[in-house]
């Protein structure tokens, strides 16, 4: 039982609306942005950041995107949010069931990580997870690796889904049918 119930159905006025603009056309709203809507004010503020961040505008390939959200989420422990993730765009984006595996119980030198670009990805949020840092030795093959825009939104991506990942895990939020578990 979450501590905060979502908004249930028919979904009236303005709250409405902020649903139907977080979700994809067609798709019924995920409990997360049910829960949210309570603070229409609040949902409405992230909505603009929230598309950016899932939009093309982002300057990161939705692959890494999904690798920098999935790991967080995992990282966070918040199985809500990586099992939508997982569920949504983890065949989109090509990963292997090994590689989803590694994103939640393995690390970047699992041999399904061939790539370097991936595996400082997945160092990096390892590094802002636990001392919200990266040392010198990990932003040169950083640097080397991205461009300083496709960092910032890395950076920035990271720490938006440390928030989405507090905020469901805070309120525990019952995962979405069919989504995968860790």
């Amino acid at each position: 039982m979450p501590r905060i119930s979502p908004v249930q159905p028919p979904y009236e006025g303005d709250v409405g609306h902020r649903l139907e603009e977080m979700m994809p056309p067609g798709v019924p709203p995920i409990l997360l942005f049910r829960t949210f809507v309570k603070n229409l004010a609040m949902a409405d503020a992230m909505g603009a950041w929230g598309h950016y961040e899932l939009s093309k505008r982002l300057s990161l390939s939705m692959r890494d995107r999904e690798i920098v959200i999935d790991r967080t989420c995992a990282r966070c422990r918040c199985e809500y949010e990586w099992g939508v993730h997982v569920a949504f765009f983890a065949n989109r984006v090509g990963f292997t069931s090994k590689q989803i595996s590694s994103l939640s119980h393995g690390g970047s030198t699992d041999p399904c990580w061939s790539s370097p670009r991936e595996r400082v990805l997945i160092e990096v949020v390892d590094s802002l997870h636990d001392g919200s840092r990266i040392d010198d030795g990990l932003w040169e093959r950083l640097s080397g690796e991205l461009s300083e825009i496709e960092i910032l939104d890395l950076l920035m991506l990271c720490g938006w889904y440390h928030a989405v990942s507090f905020a469901a895990n805070g309120v525990e939020l019952a995962l979405e049918d069919g989504a995968p578990r860790f």
